[in-house]
């Protein structure tokens, strides 16, 4: 899971960014409005963004306004000051999913995280499964017909997008946008290096991870 966080709070922003990454998202941050604009236009690999309303350069109501004019659905989760009833009203009208009012619990926070992702792809539960394969993102475990499998955390983020997009090719440039944060370099080869790994841990059975040749990686059900 890959978010945007737009939060002029320094110190706000560094504990959501400690606490996403902890439970294993990919997340970055801006602090103004303009460069969180000129992320989403950029960037379409965004799974959530977290926006504050009282951002410089750019009030967080416009940020959503234009990003909700371009048609994208990308779940969004409000910041507001806990007395701002009415921008929260005018969040919600303009598009946003939910909304938060300072101070709040992190744990709160990655609770309303799971479940607009949950939204966002159309289920009631956390666990991600695909024939026998399942994958908890909380929990950060994967297991085959019940048996657990020893994932690296790349390889859980790894197995965690061709899940989400289960039977539809993903690139490797959406996978290298889904595993890494700006300043983050991983390059084509070792995507490569990460799905062999992966490879070889899970298919033991009717799942495999198909190479769409100079193209991406599908993950599909073997029909007997």
């Amino acid at each position: 899971m890959r978010i945007l966080i737009a939060e002029d709070d320094q110190v706000l922003a560094d504990a959501i960014l400690r606490s996403l990454r902890g439970s294993g998202a990919v997340a970055d941050h801006v602090d103004n409005g303009s460069e969180a604009d000129a992320a989403l236009l950029t960037n379409h690999e965004f799974d959530l963004l977290i926006l504050d309303l009282g951002l410089p350069r750019m009030h967080g109501l416009e940020v959503l306004k234009r990003l909700r004019a371009r048609g994208s659905a990308l779940p969004v989760l409000v910041l507001t000051a806990a007395d701002s009833v009415e921008e929260r009203v005018r969040g919600l009208d303009l598009g946003a999913d939910d909304y938060m009012a300072k101070p709040f619990s992190l744990q709160e926070l990655e609770a309303r995280v799971r479940a607009l992702t949950r939204r966002g792809l159309g289920t009631t539960t956390n666990l991600l499964r695909h024939g026998p394969l399942t994958y908890d993102p909380v929990g950060r475990t994967a297991s085959i017909d019940g048996t657990a499998i020893e994932l690296s955390g790349r390889e859980l983020g790894l197995l965690e997008v061709l899940l989400q997009r289960a039977g539809r090719m993903v690139s490797k440039d959406q996978l290298v946008e889904h595993l890494c944060g700006w300043g983050e370099e991983v390059s084509n080869n070792a995507i490569e290096v990460y799905v062999h790994r992966l490879r070889k841990k899970i298919e033991q059975g009717p799942i495999r991870i198909a190479t769409v040749r100079g193209l991406g990686y599908c993950l599909q059900k073997i029909t007997q």
